[in-house]
Parts: structure tokens; C-alpha cells; sequence
């Protein structure tokens, strides 16, 4: 048990997630009462352990929503991918161990009655769009934090679920990306420009804003199934 901001008691156990013969690492926080749980797809060359998602993950805890931060690769792929880089722009990749992700929380006795939304960072946010387009009704909401939209691709006008898009004000060369990929949304959506803020959102009060602006998101659109 952990004790997040608020007071609220939350369980927070380790967990190992199948996908085609592997095993990725997780990290499942769960708060009494959760009614929906985030799944996290970190940005290109990061991990779990991001300390940008971690930062959301404890707000969003915070009011009464479960995260679940994973590996989208094994340790052996990270270590491939360090060497020249080309998995962590396989998108089909990512959204397929996202949607597995998915498949696995919606299986849990501990998890299965919580909505599911997800919640990417870079390269992640594409991830997070295709595995909701695959996914369907499965997933409830989309946040993208200076995400990749763009390289959904295709898969953008089949996104069904409500859909949140976030972008530093002066990240100049992804937020034109972003506004590119939301004309081709077709679900409810919304582009959120926080002001001042560059791509890392490493500004005074920049995460906190986005943060605040997911949980949020979260908030209004994740039920319990």
C-alpha cells in the first residue's frame, strides 16, 4: 500500500505483461474506490520509469484513477533499440503491446470492471491513438502529451474514443504536427497549447498544467464497465 497526495490509499504491485512470447514489466497502482485505470505509452528511448509519466501517473492516482506504467520493449529489445533506434519507431509495434496491455487489464479480476483510457508521450501518443483505433469501445479516452499523432497515420479518422491532445506552445515543429493529425480526427476531441511551455514541458509549472489537464480528461470520460 502507498499513500498518494490526497491521503487516498492506493495498492501498488509489480506486474509482468504477455506479448507474443515476452514478458514486459509494469508497475499497476490502483486507489480505493478506482472506477478507471490509465495505461501509459512513454515517448521514444524512455521506459516506465520516466520521471515525466511518473509525475502524471501520482496526480492522476490522485484522484482516484489507477495507472498502470509498463516497458513497451523487453530488455533485450531496449538494448537493440539503443544501438540504432528503430523500434521505438515501429508505431505497429507499440500500439500492438499497448493493446495487449489492454487485453491483459480488461482480463484481471482486480482490473476488469475499470475503464480503460491511455495516456502517450512522443512516439507513445501515435502508439496510444492506433491501439484505441484497434481497441474500439475498450478504451474510453486518449491523452497525447507532445505526442506523434501524426504517425498514426491512417488509423486517425478510426479513433473513437475522446481524444485529448497536448502541446507546448513553443514546441513550433509538433504542435503543426498535431494540428495536422486532430483535422483528421473524427471522434470528440481537443488541442490543448500550454503556454510557454517547449517539447519536455521542463518550464515552471508546465507538467503540473498537463497533469492537471489529463486528470481531468481522464475524469469526465473513464466509467466503470
Amino acid at each position: 500500500m502507498s499513500i498518494n497526495d490526497k491521503g487516498r490509499e492506493a495498492s501498488a504491485r509489480s506486474v509482468q505483461i504477455p506479448a507474443s512470447g515476452i514478458s514486459l514489466p509494469g508497475d499497476l497502482a490502483i486507489p480505493a474506490g478506482a472506477g478507471g485505470v490509465v495505461l501509459f505509452a512513454h515517448g521514444s528511448g524512455s521506459s516506465r520509469n520516466s520521471p515525466r509519466n511518473k509525475f502524471v501517473a501520482r496526480t492522476i492516482q490522485a484522484s482516484g484513477i489507477a495507472t498502470l506504467l509498463f516497458d513497451l520493449l523487453s530488455p533485450a529489445e531496449d538494448r537493440e533499440d539503443a544501438v540504432d533506434g528503430h523500434l521505438r519507431f515501429d508505431i505497429d509495434l507499440l500500439a500492438t503491446r499497448l493493446a495487449n496491455a489492454a487485453r491483459w487489464i480488461n482480463e484481471q479480476p482486480e482490473t476488469r470492471h475499470l475503464g480503460v483510457g491511455c495516456f502517450g508521450a512522443s512516439t507513445g501518443g501515435a502508439a496510444a491513438l492506433v491501439a484505441a483505433a484497434e481497441l474500439g469501445p475498450l478504451v474510453q479516452a486518449v491523452v497525447s502529451r507532445g505526442g506523434r499523432p501524426d504517425l498514426a497515420g491512417d488509423a486517425l479518422p478510426r479513433v473513437s474514443s475522446p481524444t485529448l491532445l497536448i502541446v507546448g506552445e513553443r514546441d513550433h515543429h509538433v504542435l503543426q504536427l498535431n494540428r495536422a493529425a486532430y483535422a483528421q480526427l473524427r471522434c470528440q476531441k481537443r488541442l490543448v497549447l500550454v503556454p510557454g511551455a517547449t517539447h519536455l514541458f521542463e518550464e515552471p509549472g508546465a507538467l503540473e498544467e498537463v497533469a492537471a489537464l489529463a486528470t481531468e480528461w481522464f475524469g469526465r470520460n473513464l466509467r466503470p464497465r
